[in-house]
């Protein structure tokens, strides 16, 4: 039988902070002749009771900010800009959304041509280089999503003042494609705008296509060629599920994610606009963080969950440089994102660039802009870590809930004996021995929840 210890006051914090990742020895572990690792002290604290299973550790563990934001926010200025708001402009996101950045809308030209807006926020008019806020923005590299919490990379008053459809008529910084029946761009634009924006849920906006509805039907029409042109030129489609996963210190809810159209539609309006400032950027000399991969390492064939899993493997890491290069991934020969800049940093320093060419200044030089890569990229990969772990801790959390549920699976790879499943409905992959091949389909039941170890036991049925 476990015997659980009483800890003094001193004790629990020395275990709590190993937990947490601030210190790597503990004398009280060591003489109950436990393990000094993070692992132990969390279960440990769970025994205690000291934390509850809603605690999670890992932001902690990897230094990703905690604490909201509390800078000041400037007001924008008071500048010239191209005023769009007689064109209806739609921010369309998951239902929600506290952070809407980027909006679309269309406007018909002559020669049987479509301009494509993208409006970005103008995030950059109220963060300049080197401000408080954006050393701020850098030292987080991108906003912290949680199941049970979301830490901005800048201020809730900056999003509410900058956010597309939060107000009647909000400045942007747009990106224009006039773009034909075939997908290509005849020509691109950046500028700063005035625009008008309705917020949709992706649901609420594929009622409107399916109703016929423009622009609607017009943006889908616009995608489905992009997507066909860059398909022809070598870009990858990976389709594994996705959920949402939301927690409380109640429990937590693991739920699926629809693939409305409209969600691919907006996808691939976003890259249409991160391609276009890359082609803007590089025609006008400005260096900016373009996005980069390397060709994948194999060609996997198929539409299976196995093809896809396999083929997502094949992919490169995305590399961030100071001079264009192919993104192979996604069949373009330059890329930048830059339709998130409330959400990252690298997004951010785009849109700071764009800015300081528009407005006749001087962008940062790529040595500069190099270092302030480097940063946000090292501190966004602790946020991107710590917001797996939580996902995949909580759900551990609600699979514990249910342990005599059944779930569908399908073994998506293997090694030797060891394969992985994937399970669908929870967007998880969990090892384990079996002689099946990739795409067999299993039912199994997932026991013996490990919250510390993010581990749980697999057996067949």
């Amino acid at each position: 039988m476990t015997v659980t210890p009483e800890l003094t006051p001193a004790q629990r914090t020395e275990v709590e902070l190993l937990a947490r990742g601030k210190q790597e020895k503990s004398r009280t572990l060591r003489d109950l002749k436990l393990p000094e690792t993070p692992e132990a002290a969390h279960a440990l604290l769970l025994r205690l009771g000291v934390w509850t299973e809603a605690h999670t550790p890992y932001a902690d563990r990897l230094q990703a900010a905690l604490s909201p934001v509390a800078l000041p926010v400037p007001a924008f200025p008071d500048e010239a800009r191209l005023d769009l708001t007689h064109l209806p402009g739609f921010a369309i996101d998951d239902e929600g959304n506290r952070d809407p950045d980027d909006a679309v809308a269309v406007e018909a030209l002559a020669g049987g041509l479509t301009r494509l807006w993208v409006h970005v926020a103008d995030v950059s008019a109220l963060v300049p280089p080197d401000s408080p806020l954006d050393q701020e923005a850098r030292a987080r590299g991108a906003t912290l999503y949680l199941p049970d919490r979301t830490v901005g990379m800048l201020p809730d008053a900056l999003v509410e003042q900058a956010g597309l459809g939060l107000h009647d008529v909000t400045p942007a910084l747009s990106v224009s494609l006039d773009l034909d029946a075939e997908g290509n761009a005849e020509a691109v634009d950046v500028q700063l705008t005035r625009v008008r924006v309705q917020r949709l849920t992706y649901s609420q906006a594929q009622a409107q296509l399916d109703a016929g509805q423009e622009p609607f039907v017009t943006l889908a029409r616009l995608a489905r060629a992009s997507r066909q042109l860059r398909e022809s030129e070598g870009a990858l489609s990976i389709d594994l599920p996705e959920v949402r996963v939301k927690a409380d210190e109640h429990g937590a809810s693991v739920t699926p994610l629809p693939k409305p159209e409209m969600r691919q539609v907006v996808q691939e309006c976003m890259t249409l606009a991160g391609w276009g400032a890359a082609i803007f950027a590089d025609d006008n000399e400005i260096p900016l963080p373009f996005a980069t991969q390397d060709h994948p390492t194999r060609e996997v064939r198929g539409d299976t969950l196995s093809a896809q899993w396999a083929r997502r493997k094949t992919l490169a890491r995305t590399r961030f440089q100071p001079s264009p290069g192919p993104h192979h991934g996604m069949g373009l020969d330059l890329y930048a994102q830059v339709t998130s800049p409330m959400r990252r940093y690298l997004d951010l320093v785009v849109h700071q660039q764009l800015r300081a060419f528009l407005a006749g200044g001087e962008p940062m030089p790529g040595k500069v802009m190099a270092s302030h890569i480097a940063q946000a990229q090292l501190n966004a990969d602790g946020t991107r870590q710590a917001e797996r772990l939580s996902r995949r801790h909580h759900t551990l959390r609600f699979v514990a809930a249910q342990p005599e549920r059944v779930w569908d699976a399908v073994v998506v790879d293997r090694r030797g004996p060891q394969a992985t499943l994937l399970i669908p409905d929870l967007a998880f992959d969990v090892p384990m021995s079996t002689p099946a091949a990739p795409g067999t389909a299993l039912r199994v039941q997932l026991t013996d929840v490990n919250l510390p170890a993010l581990s749980v036991r697999v057996r067949a049925v």
